[in-house]
């Protein structure tokens, strides 16, 4: 069992007196690939800014790899912990695709602060999501989905053991969504911690062994993907929807819960035996 790289202990946040938008949170975070997932307002994005140090809490306290982040900077949590935000727009501000990646490690590094690291560190991120043949383009000139991947690379490129993804599929195609997921597996073998806010139930269970579902400030269920799915009514109370195989598995009777095509074909082969 890894070690806990995230501590949450009684976490509350308020962005106005009293009016708690998290409430009495107690988490743990290691090496496995993480969902969050949620309705609109549940407080998964506040949640992760607060992972980040962009927000303090309110109550309790929040420990980034040892570090409670009321004693820390956000530019020095920054060598640890990384957000995408969903909207790439909040993110991007330089002229140049390479301008846009070497920023970080240009600025959060300061012992190394020299532009042939800073250079080397952003054509290791950009080839990993497939853009270190566009280095001179302006970043808006990318399509919305080159831009997320963008944005991805800014943080690998600093080489924070957490990576936060925010709502990555929003506005993808299948094959955006692939690649992506292909990234991921990537940067799990390359030891980062992924954590990831999400909508896209599909993506859940086929990229993530760990499901939390937050609900009105709180964690309502947490665990292994497929015991968390397997739970249809904290699903249902949530205001999500079970991923398309879970619920194809389900009409059917199945009596396992499938989170890839794979797991659905060894659930029918049994289904089908049994029927005969």
């Amino acid at each position: 069992m890894v070690d806990a790289i995230i501590k949450v202990d009684g976490l509350w946040f308020a962005y106005k007196e009293d009016e708690y938008v998290l409430q009495n949170i107690d988490i743990q975070f290691d090496d496995k690939p993480t969902a969050i997932v949620g309705q609109n307002g549940a407080g998964k994005t506040t949640f992760v800014k607060v992972l980040k140090g962009l927000l303090k809490p309110s109550k309790g306290d929040v420990w980034i790899a040892g570090t409670n982040t009321k004693e820390t900077t956000v530019a020095q949590l920054s060598k640890i912990i990384g957000l995408v935000f969903q909207n790439p727009s909040d993110q991007m501000f330089k002229s140049k695709v390479i301008d846009e990646v070497m920023f970080g490690p240009l600025n959060i590094w300061k012992d190394k602060k020299d532009k042939n690291f800073a250079y080397e560190q952003s054509i290791k991120a950009l080839k990993i999501v497939e853009l270190d043949n566009r280095l001179e383009e302006h970043p808006y000139d990318l399509t919305l989905s080159e831009r997320k991947l963008l944005c991805l690379a800014s943080i690998i490129a600093m080489d924070p053991k957490i990576i936060i993804l925010d709502e990555p599929t929003i506005a993808q195609d299948r094959f955006s969504t692939r690649k992506l997921a292909e990234i991921i597996k990537e940067l799990i073998k390359d030891g980062k911690v992924i954590l990831t806010i999400t909508h896209d139930m599909d993506f859940v269970a086929e990229n993530f062994e760990r499901t939390v579902i937050f609900y009105q400030g709180r964690v309502l269920d947490d665990g292994p993907t497929e015991k968390v799915l397997s739970n249809e009514e904290n699903v249902v109370t949530a205001h999500l929807e079970l991923p398309n195989l879970v619920k194809l598995a389900k009409a059917l009777d199945f009596k396992t819960t499938p989170l890839t095509i794979d797991d659905f074909v060894e659930g029918f082969s049994t289904y089908k035996k049994a029927e005969g």
